[in-house]
């Protein structure tokens, strides 16, 4: 191994990943992210789009909302609306999605592959 480089990920870099990851974990955030870029949704709207228990959802909810990813905007009206929607923080969130994106389909073969093979 002498002489050989290898990439250093320093630790603060992977207390970030860390952080990030404990954001977005969860198998509710990233298709809450996915509904949300399509618009404002309420509450009901999000759970029949994703066939979420009201639990999960609302805790998902909850998470990334105290993360200030989401925004919850309460309307007075009878009865209340409450309305989800990205803040500036969750649609710049974007930038790493592509990023996963693009990796996946430079990727996408060989997972494929490792997938069908392992059935």
């Amino acid at each position: 191994m002498e002489g050989q480089t290898i990439p250093v990920y320093d630790a603060v870099c992977l207390r970030s990943i860390r952080r990030v990851t404990e954001i977005f974990s969860g198998k509710w955030s990233f298709l809450v992210l996915e509904q949300l870029h399509i618009g404002t949704m309420r509450f009901s709207e999000l759970s029949r789009a994703l066939g979420a228990s009201t639990k999960s959802l609302t805790d998902t909810l909850r998470h990334l909302e105290g993360n200030g990813i989401i925004q919850r905007t309460v309307r007075p009206t009878v009865p209340v609306t409450v309305e989800y929607s990205l803040t500036d923080k969750g649609r710049s969130f974007d930038k790493v999605l592509l990023a996963m994106k693009e990796w996946e389909n430079a990727n996408e073969s060989g997972m494929i592959e490792k997938r069908s093979g392992s059935r």
